[in-house]
């Protein structure tokens, strides 16, 4: 019953960031679209374009950051593998999960830090005057979830995958 719980946990919390994803990405292409044209055309750029680009980007890098690690997809290299068992192997795997969830709980906790600071002084873009600091609280919490996600698979690595280890 909990494994099942936790599979569908699992399965909402990415379908809610990949669809965030999704349409953080369409809206980035359709802005990008908008000011060239206008830019080019018109020769009216559109006014904030760059911030509003820097800061979906922002979101759409972090919100992707724990699905990249829910799905075993980030880059890794073998070159030790071949010497190790099965055995080995997922002790291994379960390792890199555990230094991967320790610096990432001390990422999160640094930005955590920044962002209390950029709060504090009221810090926002330059031509929009949009706020940094919820963009940066929502890096924190996104570094978080990954270094959550990455204590997880200490305890359940999940089926070594070709993107995993190799033979």
């Amino acid at each position: 019953m909990t494994s099942v719980r936790q599979q569908e946990w699992g399965a909402y919390i990415e379908s809610v960031l990949g669809i965030a994803s999704s349409v953080i990405l369409v809206i980035l292409m359709l802005l990008t679209v908008v000011d060239v044209i206008s830019r080019y055309l018109f020769n009216w750029p559109l006014r904030g374009a760059f911030e509003i680009t820097e800061l979906m980007l922002l979101v759409l890098i972090f919100a992707g950051l724990p699905l990249v690690s829910h799905a075993d997809e980030h880059v890794t290299m073998d070159f030790i593998d071949h010497f190790l068992g099965p055995g080995g192997r997922s002790s291994l795997i379960r390792l890199v999960h555990a230094v991967t969830a320790g610096v990432m709980a001390l990422l999160a906790w640094l930005t955590w830090r920044k962002a209390v600071a950029i709060s504090g002084y009221g810090d926002t873009t330059d031509v929009l005057k949009i706020m940094v600091a919820p963009f940066v609280y929502f890096m924190a919490v996104m570094i978080a979830v990954t270094g959550l996600v990455h204590a997880y698979k200490i305890f359940r690595p999940g089926a070594a995958r070709g993107s995993q280890v190799t033979s």
